[in-house]
This record gives structure tokens, C-alpha cells and sequence, in this order.
């Protein structure tokens, strides 16, 4: 079972919750898709054992085929190409790498190079098969690092997938392969307003998911309320706790450390196992 787990905005806890339920189960495989940012390996702590570059492909002009009709140019939508007398500039950041331009090309004076973008990192710590993604500095573009990620799959374990924050694109790659999607909310205005947005996502994507509550008690009860009205369910409340607070500011996960919570991250699994059947 593929579970990813995912938030309408950044800091609700969705790396939180991620972590502690691969290291409740054990034996299971983790994948960090927030490639921008990846801090998962701040719980984990696993000893990185393997490195693998994430390349793209970008255009490469050859000036003595290439008679600068510019339908190149007017073809890319991102505008990595422009047409200047006796020159076509490449802007290799904003190339999305859809070949079109060498479609329309008429002169065949299109080539392809390819140029990294990032690099996908793998390492093994209790029992968990740990990949994460890290996007270079400077680049705009995160889903193909994400897309390497996700072909690291491994279909004969349960598999964690820990989404960018937010609702664009990323997240839609990341949590579209998946069989149920946890997402993280927390009770504020700003926890309710963006977790609407994450649940019209799941929604379109037609993925099973439930709604889990963290810091709960800071705030207020209108995420309950929405809830409720919407007939989504709850799987978990996690308490504001100073100890879990303190606990997470050493980098440890709190299920590693409370029997209780290990206890219930398990009973998670098996409530998120029930509710695919459903």
C-alpha cells in the first residue's frame, strides 16, 4: 500500500506524521518528495549509502543547420528559446524538456544534451528503506526529481510518500500514485482554509483520505466542524505537548520514544487499511 501524506500549507506537521508512522511500522520504505526542502532525515538519521544524479534534457542548437525561422521559439510555451539574428538563445532553467522544439524544427538542427537538476540520495536505518530528493540550488523545476524518486517504488512494501506542502503541481505528482493520502491539518483559520484546498485536490484525484489533527487544542474547533459536515474523517488528534515539542526541536521522533504514541501510529495504519476497504 502506497500512503502519501500531505498539507494545504507548510508547518502543519506533515513530515511529523510521516516519520513517525514509517518508524512505527518498521519494514516499511520512505520516500521524502519535498525535494526543495527535505528534512526527513533529520528523524531518521540514516547513513547515506547511494547518490544518483537526476538529469533533464535540454535542446542544443547546431548553428550550421539552423536558419533561425524562429518556429522554435514560437512553439515553447516557457519561453526557453529565443531567436536573435544569427543566434537562438537557450535558457535551459525554463525548458521543460518536451521535444517540441525539435518537432517543428524544419532544418533538423536540434539535438539534445542533458543537464542535472538534482540528486536522489537512499540509505537503510530500523528497517526502513529511506530515499529523499534534493532539487540544486537555483533550479525552479522539482517534478523530475520527484519522478525519479517515484520510480524507486518498491510495490512489495508499504510505502510512505512525504508531499511538498502546498497544492500545486508537486504535490499532485507525488500523491496521484497513491492508494489513501493523510492529510495534516492544524486547528487555526489558516490550518482550515488551506486544508479545503488539499481536500478539493484529493477530491479530483478521486484518492481516498482522512484528515489528521495536530497541535490540536491551540486553536479552535472549526476544523472539526468541517469535518464533520463534510463526512470526512478524523483518524487522529495529536495534541499540543511540550514534551512531543520538545522531543521533535532534538530531531527524534516521538513514537521512538512514548509506547503510546508508537501504539497509535500502528492503530493508524490498520484504521487507514479499514477505510480503503470501505
Amino acid at each position: 500500500m502506497i500512503i502519501s501524506v500531505a498539507s494545504g500549507k507548510g508547518g502543519t506537521g506533515k513530515t511529523t506524521i510521516a516519520t513517525n508512522l514509517a518508524l512505527s511500522l518498521k519494514q516499511t520504505q520512505f520516500i521524502d518528495c519535498d525535494v526543495e526542502e527535505p528534512n526527513a532525515n533529520i528523524f531518521f538519521k540514516a547513513k547515506i549509502d547511494e547518490r544518483k544524479d537526476v538529469t533533464v534534457e535540454i535542446p542544443i542548437i547546431d548553428d550550421e543547420k539552423c536558419d533561425y525561422c524562429g518556429k522554435c521559439s514560437q512553439f515553447c510555451t516557457y519561453n526557453a528559446l529565443a531567436v536573435v539574428p544569427s543566434k537562438v538563445l537557450v535558457f535551459p532553467e525554463l525548458c521543460h524538456s518536451c521535444r517540441g522544439c525539435g518537432l517543428v524544427c524544419p532544418k533538423s538542427a536540434i539535438s539534445w544534451g542533458k543537464r542535472s537538476v538534482g540528486t536522489i540520495e537512499h540509505g537503510v536505518v530500523d528497517g526502513v528503506d529511506f530515499y529523499h530528493g534534493l532539487l540544486h540550488v537555483g533550479e525552479i523545476q522539482t517534478i523530475p526529481v520527484i519522478k525519479a524518486l517515484k520510480k524507486k517504488i518498491d510495490k512489495t512494501k508499504n510505502v510512505i510518500l512525504d508531499a511538498p506542502p502546498g497544492t500545486s503541481c508537486p504535490v499532485i505528482e507525488t500523491v496521484g500514485i497513491s492508494n489513501y493520502c493523510i492529510l495534516v491539518t492544524e486547528p487555526t483559520p489558516f490550518g482550515l482554509h488551506d486544508l479545503k484546498l488539499a481536500v478539493e485536490v484529493v477530491k479530483q484525484l478521486k484518492i481516498p483520505f482522512g484528515v489528521i489533527i495536530n497541535r490540536d487544542g491551540v486553536g479552535d474547533k472549526k476544523v472539526e466542524h468541517f469535518c464533520q459536515s463534510e463526512k470526512i474523517t478524523i483518524l487522529l488528534k495529536i495534541p499540543h505537548s511540550t514534551e512531543i515539542a520538545h522531543l521533535y526541536s532534538k530531531g527524534i521522533a516521538f513514537a521512538c520514544e512514548l509506547k503510546e504514541w508508537d501504539d497509535e501510529f500502528k492503530n493508524l495504519f490498520h484504521k487507514i487499511q479499514e477505510e480503503i476497504k470501505k
